[in-house]
């Protein structure tokens, strides 16, 4: 009986053809909308029984019992736990042994159609075969499946949220539906982001416009606040998503010729280049590079434009803001009009400098439809706040120790070194070019959250001076006001005299 790793490498697979999963969910019901006939195709469970599949998955024996026929008519491979799960419990018996009694098992593996791998529930590992993680749902384990065995895209349908089943289903509601004990479908979610990051794998479900394309605002001196930001994103999206700092676009943005009617900071006019940069295709978000994310991307992502060109954030109910434009959802194929001739209107009296950032007057429609949860300015309320944006710069958590919501941020940035998404020696280069205070590497070495009990540490800032009091500098002059040399030679020896570990030794200095 050969692992599905074996299997998979005697099929020579292309990495980088894509695999399509279906599942139980609402949309499997779509699956005849698509062309999937270049697709690999996986079922899990019982969604063997509908669609002819390369492989039928299972963990559950109670699957192969009541799906047995439709097992071996449609599927070229059915793969199992080496210690199969029965009544949602690991099996007293391995697959080898199930094999001798159960038809099913019997005929495909007579017919070297059987495979197995190692699930994370297993008592013990079996062989040398890796171990496949799975917390909640089989989605997960066929994952981190594919993912481990070379796989390099992956799309579904039918591995869904919520709590139903397809009406393919129907009559499972009341046998299998969250038979495992967990309320809905949504806590899978976070695993197959944690998937996604850990592995690199680009997954997406089929009938979701993928990946999520998220446009920043940014300077260079930004980068570790824009890497901070990508991680809090990544961490919470269960499919693919593609960040592109706009600094980094490498478009000129032309210049009005009035001075009233230049931008007020390096990346105003930025998000103008995003419909360039999807060649007038698709939907794009655009955001600062001073946030934070704490939900699933997807719910701003999956917004329906109803006829408007931009989705912007609207007030809250006790909030006399006009609508937001830091965070905005955009058609950009109905928004051609290039940066030329913004500046363009711009120059000829056509429109403000106001009507353009405040108004957005370059959309024929805007409207006011996301949550003012995602946008929410220097308050987080746990459970509710989607977005948090830091806007008092003298207190941005980089710039300073005293940000009263900082330890947010530096738990993420905690969590995306340990993660290997943000480096250390990254952070250290920031410090020394002067874009991020010097006192972060203490805390980054001490694992110190709140930067509000930071004493002895603070001297490390004497000198710092932040990057946006220094705008009018040439580009890549170093902001620091005086004494770079001899602060510079502090970091280094901080740098290479404490290991980032987490000692929780003397906190407070």
């Amino acid at each position: 009986m050969r692992t599905f790793f074996e299997w998979f490498k005697e099929k020579n697979f292309d990495a980088n053809h894509p695999w399509l999963i279906y599942g139980k969910g609402p949309s499997f019901a779509k699956r005849h909308a698509y062309d999937v006939s270049h697709f690999h195709t996986l079922a899990l469970n019982h969604a063997v029984r509908e669609q002819r599949v390369m492989v039928a998955h299972a963990i559950d024996l109670e699957v192969v019992d009541a799906c047995g026929e439709a097992i071996e008519h449609n599927a070229e491979v059915l793969v199992l736990p080496w210690m199969p799960h029965t009544n949602n419990s690991v099996g007293a018996h391995n697959l080898v042994e199930l094999a001798r009694h159960n038809q099913t098992l019997r005929r495909m593996n007579e017919r070297q159609r059987l495979l197995w791998y190692n699930l994370s529930s297993g008592p013990q590992k079996q062989g040398d075969s890796p171990i496949v993680n799975a917390r909640f749902f089989s989605a997960e384990a066929v994952l981190n499946l594919l993912a481990q065995a070379g796989a390099r895209r992956v799309r579904s349908l039918g591995i869904d949220g919520g709590v139903t089943y397809s009406r393919e289903f129907d009559d499972l509601q009341e046998k299998t539906l969250l038979a495992n004990g967990h309320v809905d479908f949504d806590i899978q979610f976070s695993e197959i982001a944690a998937i996604i990051l850990n592995t690199g794998l680009d997954y997406a479900p089929l009938d979701a416009a993928a990946p999520v394309r998220i446009f920043v605002g940014s300077t260079e001196s930004e980068m570790l606040a824009v890497k901070v930001l990508e991680y809090s994103i990544r961490k919470h999206a269960p499919m693919s998503v593609q960040v592109v700092p706009l600094h980094q676009s490498g478009i000129e943005i032309p210049m009005p010729r009035e001075a009233v009617n230049r931008p007020r900071t390096p990346f105003s006019f930025q998000r103008f280049l995003i419909p360039q940069l999807m060649n007038y295709a698709g939907r794009a978000i655009y955001v600062d590079s001073d946030m934070q994310v704490f939900r699933d991307i997807r719910e701003l992502w999956m917004l329906p434009f109803a006829g408007a060109e931009v989705l912007a954030v609207r007030a809250a109910n006790d909030d006399a803001r006009r609508p937001q434009f830091s965070v905005m959802l955009l058609d950009c194929e109905a928004l051609r009009g290039a940066n030329n001739e913004i500046v363009k209107a711009l120059d000829v009296g056509e429109m403000t400098y106001e009507q353009l950032m405040g108004e957005m007057v370059i959309a024929k429609s805007v409207r006011s439809g996301i949550d003012p949860c995602w946008n929410a300015l220097e308050q987080y309320e746990e459970g509710t706040t989607r977005l948090l944006h830091y806007t008092d710069m003298p207190l941005q958590p980089w710039v300073s120790p005293d940000n009263a919501l900082g330890h947010l941020w530096m738990r993420d940035l905690f969590e995306a070194i340990d993660n290997k998404v943000i480096s250390a020696d990254f952070v250290a280069e920031q410090v020394m070019k002067g874009h991020v205070r010097p006192s972060l590497l203490h805390q980054l070495a001490h694992r110190i959250e709140d930067g509000c009990v930071l004493r002895k540490s603070r001297l490390l800032d004497k000198f710092f001076v932040a990057p946006y009091k220094t705008l009018h500098r040439a580009a890549g002059a170093s902001p620091w006001a005086k004494g770079q040399r001899a602060i510079n030679s502090v970091i280094t020896y901080l740098y290479q005299n404490q290991k980032f570990t987490d000692p929780r030794a003397d906190a407070r200095q």
